[in-house]
């Protein structure tokens, strides 16, 4: 094994760590008064300011030279979707059936995108997607009856927030694929734009709706999903400079990427006793989620 091909490894495998540790400070914000609008704000303000400094030293002046008026209002609306709307269901979902749940359910967006892609962008569905589809529903199925996850309870009704949650990523997935298709601009230009998209559409809904009051939280929530926003930046930087190495095929990254439920799980089960209940339903349950998922991926 070259090292190369070692670092690609790492580099991948770093973002799974990373996504399976950050549902931990999601669940320790909410169950410090923390709300899902300011969380979702608090984390976008975090990761936004980071890859805007990182476009400002790497590219400079030169930065999205060649963007479309078309390509921004693709990326935009994925920032509005998958960055504003979904991560206000990640949060809810965190809250109310607990992180190694959620972070599992989340999982499941290649089965929505693979279906959206299919209609949109006329992409093939071969077996191995099949077996993928088919193994993936086992998964939520074991997860439904688990019987795990938040400590106070929760009802089938509420998996349907994680659910919403994944279908909101895989929309805006596509659509990110699509913009990345029509566009010369890297994919690290492209995170900043969607997020920054995301941004806006946030704050908009707190001058609109909500109001300060939103914000009115213990600091201490802050600080967690403060944290969660580092690991999140962290994680994506990571993987697209994994993507970006000559080895970094789609099908050695992904894979590795999609084994963070399984860290959510582990970490939940020793970080968060205190708030959730990881069950052999739950490992089960996340573990055909990650091999389904994986599958529909390749």
């Amino acid at each position: 094994m070259t090292s190369t091909t070692l670092e690609v490894l790492a580099l991948a495998l770093l973002p799974a760590v990373l996504w399976g540790f950050s549902p931990i400070f999601d669940k320790r914000g909410m169950a410090a008064g923390g709300g899902s609008v300011q969380a979702s704000l608090v984390v976008v303000i975090v990761d936004s300011a980071i890859y805007w400094l990182v476009i400002a030293a790497v590219y400079g002046r030169s930065a999205f030279s060649g963007l479309t008026l078309e390509v921004l209002a693709v990326f935009a609306f994925a920032g509005v979707v998958g960055t504003a709307l979904g991560r206000v269901t990640i949060f809810v979902g965190v809250d109310k059936v607990g992180a190694s749940l959620n972070s599992t359910i989340l999982s499941t967006r290649p089965l929505f995108a693979t279906m959206i892609a299919l209609v949109f962008l006329g992409e093939p569905l071969g077996p191995v997607t099949g077996v993928g589809i088919v193994i993936l529903v086992a998964g939520l199925a074991a997860l439904t009856a688990s019987k795990g996850g938040d400590l106070t309870g929760w009802q089938p009704r509420d998996l349907l927030w994680p659910i919403a949650a994944a279908v909101t990523f895989a929309v805006a997935n596509v659509s990110r694929r699509y913009g990345m298709l029509e566009t010369p601009i890297s994919a690290l230009e492209a995170v900043a734009l969607n997020e920054t998209a995301g941004l806006i559409a946030l704050l908009a809904y707190v001058v609109a709706v909500s109001g300060r009051d939103v914000l009115e939280r213990p600091r201490a929530s802050y600080r967690y999903f403060a944290g969660s926003g580092l690991l999140t930046t962290a994680a994506m930087l990571s993987l697209m400079a994994a993507l970006g190495l000559e080895e970094g095929r789609i099908a050695v990254v992904d894979p590795l990427v999609a084994t963070a439920p399984l860290f959510t799980l582990l970490f939940a089960a020793v970080l968060l006793r205190d708030l959730e209940r990881v069950t052999k339903g739950i490992v089960a349950g996340a573990t055909l989620v990650v091999v389904g998922a994986v599958l529909i991926t390749l």
